[in-house]
C-alpha cells in the first residue's frame, strides 16, 4: 500500500503544467516551492514560495488567520488589526446590537483601544506548520480490507499519531485526510481566544445588495469589518483580560494603494471549506436531481416566513438577520449551483471522462469495476440521502425549537448516565447557550416554519421515512391537511418558547428539571424523530456511505494512476490553502460580457431611497457628488468597489486577502459569480470568477466615509507597481496611480 503510494504521489509532484492561467486548484502552501512556484512566477509573481510559507521565518501564512473557525481573515497592522467579511463578523455585530444602539444599521468605530468589544467564544487561529504524516496513518492499511476494517485502522493510527506532537495549552493538532484518504497532513495551530470588535460599516455598505445581489456580479458590497487580536503581556494566548494587550504579528499585509488591472496576478490564502472535484456521474446526477431541489424548497419556504415578519418589525428584523443571512446564502448557491452544473454540461463531462478512464484500464485492472459499483451505491443510497437532508434541513437548521431540544437532549442523557454530577457538570453551558438562542428566537415565527415544513417533510418523503409520531392517520389527519394546527398546539404548551420559562425548569433540581423536559412535547417530538432519524435514515444511510467513500478513494487513486497527463489537487477540506488566478471579466451568456471591476458609481445607479437592500446614506450620496474620494480613487478619479480573478474559491474563503504579485493586500473574497458557483464540483475557467472587495474601498469608507482614519494609520500602504518607497502617507491620488 505506502510503495503505491508513493509511485502515485512522485508522478504527482513531477507532473506540472507549463502556463496555466485557468485559476484551479486549492493547493497546500508548504507544497508551492516544489508544485507551482515556477506557474506562479510565469504569471507575473514577484515574491517565492518561502516568502508565501516559512516555518524559520515570518510568511504570508502567518498573517493568516482562521476566524471563528468558519471563516478567513487576515492581519493588516503590526498591532494585531484583523480584517475579514461583514458577513463573517455579524453574529459578533449583531450580538451587541439592539434597536436603540443598533451597530447593525448604523455602523461602529471604536476610537481607541479600550472601545473595542469583546466576543465570547470567538477565536483566531494560526497555522504554525504542516506536516505529512500520511505513512504514519496508512500503517497496516490494505486494499483488501473492508470500509469497517479501515477505518479502524486508520483510527487508531491517528490517535497515536496525535500522541507524538507535544503541544502548549493554546496548540492543537488537527489531522486531516486528502484525496479522499489517500495522503493525510497534520497541521498544528496556535489559537488565540480574546478577538474584539474594532469596526464595521453601516449595513447598508457591509450588506448594499444583500440578497438580490448575494453571488451575483457586477456586485456594489462593501462587506468588510474590523476585528483585533489580543494577547497576554508575552504575546501568547490568553483568556479575554482587560489587561490583555494587542497581538504582536510574526507578519502583516501590507496595502497597495496601486490597484488591479485586466490581467494582473492575484493570489486567494485562507480556508476554502469543501469541495467535490473527483465525483463520479452519478453523485452529480443526485446533486442536481434529487437533493439540491428539495433543500431549495425547504429554504426558500423558511427564507418567507422570516422576511414577512422582519419587513414589519425592526426588533425582529434584527433579531433575524444574521439568521435569515445564513439560510439564504446557500439557498441561493445551491440554484446557482445547480443552473452552472447543467450550464456547463457537468454530468456529460463526467461520463466523457469515465469512458476514457475505462477505455484506459487494463483487462486485469483492479480499477475496471469501480464505477459500475458506485453508480450502484449512488442509486442504493438516493432515498436515504433526501430523507437525511429533510431531516436536517428542517430538525436541525431552519426550525430553531427542534434544534434546541438537541441540546436538552445531551443535557437529559448526562443524567441518566452520570446523575446529578453529569447533569450538573453541563448545566452551565446549556445555560449560556440558551441565553444566546433566545436572544434571536421567535415562537411564532418558528411555529409557522415547523407547521409547513413538517407539511412538506411528509408529503414530500417515502412514508417509511416518516416517524410513527408524525403520521397524519396518528394525528387524526386527512391526507393534504397541514400541520400547522399540530405545531400551535404544540408551541401553546411548551415551556420551551420563552427564555423566562426555560430558565425556570433549568433552575429546577435534576430529577424534576430532567422530568420537565422529557414531558415537554416540542421535546417529545424531536426526541422521537431524531430517535428514528438515526435508526432508519442515518444508520443504513451510513452503512452505505461508508462503502461509498472507500470507492471513492480507490477511484480518486485510480484516476491519478491512469490520467498521468492531468495536475490533481487536493479538495478543499477546511484546512490552509493557496489559490491563484488573474484579474479577468467573463462571459456568462451570449452577447453578455463583464468588466472585471466595479465603482461608486454602479451603487449610485442601484440605488433605491428606502429600500432595505439598495439604500445609502445622504453622507455617501454627497460625497460622491463631491468627488471626494481622497488618495483612494483610481486613475481614472474613479473610486473602485469590487473585482473579479478567476481564483478557485468556496465557502470558507469568505474574508481571505487577495494578495497581488508583490505580497500585498489588494482586496478582500467575499463571494462567488452566479454563473460559477458550480465550481465546487466542476471548475470551468470560463465562468468561474471569486469577488472581491477593492482594498482602497475598504480604505475609503473607513477613512473618508467613517471618519476612522486613526486606523489606517496603524496600517502600511504602499505603491508597488510604482515602486514608491513604502509610506504611511498618501500624498494624491494622482501619485497612488501613477505608472
Amino acid at each position: 500500500m505506502i510503495q503505491s503510494l508513493k509511485f502515485l504521489f512522485t508522478a504527482l509532484l513531477l507532473f506540472i503544467f507549463s502556463i496555466s492561467y485557468a485559476g484551479e486548484g486549492m493547493w497546500l502552501p508548504h507544497l508551492l516551492k516544489l508544485l507551482n512556484e515556477k506557474e506562479m512566477k510565469s504569471m507575473g509573481m514577484k515574491i517565492s514560495a518561502e516568502d508565501i510559507y516559512s516555518v524559520n521565518k515570518g510568511s504570508l501564512k502567518d498573517a493568516i488567520v482562521h476566524f471563528g473557525g468558519f471563516c478567513t481573515s487576515e492581519i493588516i497592522s503590526p498591532d494585531g488589526l484583523l480584517l475579514t467579511n461583514h458577513h463573517c463578523g455579524y453574529g459578533a455585530i449583531q450580538s451587541h446590537s439592539s434597536v436603540e444602539n443598533n451597530l447593525i444599521k448604523n455602523g461602529f468605530w471604536a476610537k481607541n483601544h479600550g472601545e473595542e468589544l469583546p466576543n465570547a467564544g470567538l477565536t483566531a487561529t494560526f497555522i504554525d506548520y504542516i506536516d505529512d504524516v500520511t505513512a504514519k496513518v496508512l500503517i497496516g492499511v490494505t486494499d483488501q480490507m473492508s470500509a469497517t476494517e479501515r477505518q479502524s485502522i486508520v483510527d487508531k493510527n491517528l490517535a497515536d499519531v496525535r500522541k507524538t506532537y507535544k503541544l502548549e495549552s493554546y496548540q492543537e493538532v488537527i489531522i486531516r485526510p486528502f484525496f479522499d484518504g489517500n495522503q493525510y497532513f497534520a497541521f498544528v495551530t496556535t489559537i488565540y481566544k480574546d478577538v474584539r470588535l474594532v469596526g464595521t460599516p453601516p449595513e447598508f455598505i457591509g450588506k448594499f445588495g444583500s440578497d438580490t445581489d448575494n453571488w451575483v456580479w457586477p456586485r456594489h458590497t462593501g462587506d468588510f469589518s474590523l476585528f483585533r487580536i489580543y494577547a497576554g503581556k508575552d504575546n501568547k494566548p490568553a483568556e479575554y483580560s482587560k489587561d490583555n494587550v494587542p497581538y504582536k504579528p510574526k507578519h502583516f499585509l501590507p496595502i497597495s494603494m496601486d490597484g488591479v488591472a485586466e490581467g494582473d496576478f492575484t493570489m486567494v490564502f485562507g480556508f476554502p471549506g469543501r469541495t467535490n472535484q473527483y465525483l463520479p456521474a452519478s453523485a452529480i446526477k443526485q446533486v442536481v436531481n434529487t437533493l439540491n431541489p428539495a433543500k431549495i424548497e425547504i429554504r426558500e419556504t423558511s427564507l418567507k416566513i422570516m422576511d414577512k415578519y422582519m419587513r414589519v418589525d425592526e426588533a425582529t428584523k434584527i433579531k433575524y438577520a444574521a439568521k435569515y443571512a445564513t439560510i439564504a446564502n446557500y439557498w441561493k448557491k445551491w440554484i446557482g449551483e445547480s443552473q452552472g452544473l447543467k450550464q456547463t454540461n457537468a454530468i456529460q463531462k463526467k461520463l466523457d471522462n469515465e469512458a476514457d478512464f475505462q477505455k484506459r484500464l487494463a483487462a486485469d485492472s483492479p480499477y475496471r469495476n469501480l464505477l459500475a459499483d458506485l453508480d450502484k451505491l449512488y442509486k442504493d443510497i438516493d432515498e436515504y440521502a433526501l430523507a437525511r437532508d429533510y431531516y436536517s434541513e428542517i430538525a436541525q437548521r431552519n426550525v430553531d425549537l427542534t434544534s434546541y431540544m438537541n441540546t436538552l437532549k445531551r443535557l437529559v442523557s448526562a443524567y441518566e448516565k452520570n446523575g446529578e454530577k453529569g447533569y450538573n457538570d453541563l448545566l452551565p453551558k446549556v445555560k449560556d447557550f440558551s441565553t444566546g438562542f433566545y436572544q434571536d428566537f421567535d415562537a411564532k415565527i418558528d411555529e409557522e416554519k415547523l407547521g409547513a415544513l413538517l407539511t412538506m417533510y411528509v408529503d414530500k418523503l417515502d412514508p417509511k421515512f416518516v416517524p410513527m409520531y408524525l403520521q397524519r392517520e396518528n394525528l387524526n389527519m386527512a391526507k393534504g391537511d397541514s400541520y400547522h394546527q399540530m405545531a400551535a398546539n404544540q408551541y401553546i404548551l411548551s415551556s420551551f418558547t420563552t427564555e423566562l420559562e426555560a430558565m425556570k425548569i433549568l433552575s429546577l433540581e435534576p430529577s424534576k428539571a430532567v422530568s420537565a423536559i422529557k414531558s415537554d412535547p416540542i421535546y417529545a417530538l424531536s426526541s422521537e424523530w431524531a430517535d428514528f432519524y438515526n435508526k432508519e435514515i442515518a444508520t443504513p444511510y451510513n452503512n452505505i456511505r461508508k462503502e461509498i467513500d472507500l470507492k471513492l478513494e480507490k477511484y480518486t487513486k485510480a484516476q491519478m494512476e491512469v490520467f498521468t497527463e492531468k495536475r490533481f489537487y487536493p479538495d478543499a477540506n477546511s484546512t490552509l490553502r493557496v489559490t491563484y488566478g488573474q484579474v479577468n471579466g467573463y462571459e456568462p451568456r451570449d452577447a453578455v460580457a463583464y468588466e472585471p471591476v466595479t465603482y461608486l458609481d454602479g451603487v449610485i445607479e442601484k440605488y433605491v431611497p428606502g429600500d432595505y437592500e439598495f439604500d445609502v446614506s445622504p453622507r455617501m450620496i454627497d460625497l460622491h457628488k463631491a468627488k471626494d474620494y481622497g488618495p483612494y480613487a483610481d486613475k481614472t478619479g474613479k473610486l473602485p468597489v469590487c473585482f473579479i480573478g478567476s481564483n478557485h474559491t468556496t465557502g470558507g474563503n469568505s474574508g481571505s486577502p487577495a494578495i497581488d504579485a508583490h505580497g500585498n493586500l489588494i482586496g478582500l473574497n467575499f463571494d462567488r459569480v452566479w454563473e460559477g458557483t458550480m465550481s465546487d464540483i466542476n471548475y470551468d475557467a470560463s465562468i468561474c470568477r471569486n469577488i472581491m472587495v477593492d482594498a482602497r474601498y475598504i480604505l475609503w469608507v473607513i477613512d473618508k466615509y467613517a471618519g476612522a482614519g486613526h486606523l489606517v494609520k496603524e496600517m502600511k500602504l504602499v505603491h508597488p507597481k510604482t515602486k514608491v518607497t513604502p509610506t504611511k502617507k498618501v500624498k494624491s491620488p494622482r501619485q497612488s496611480a501613477t505608472k
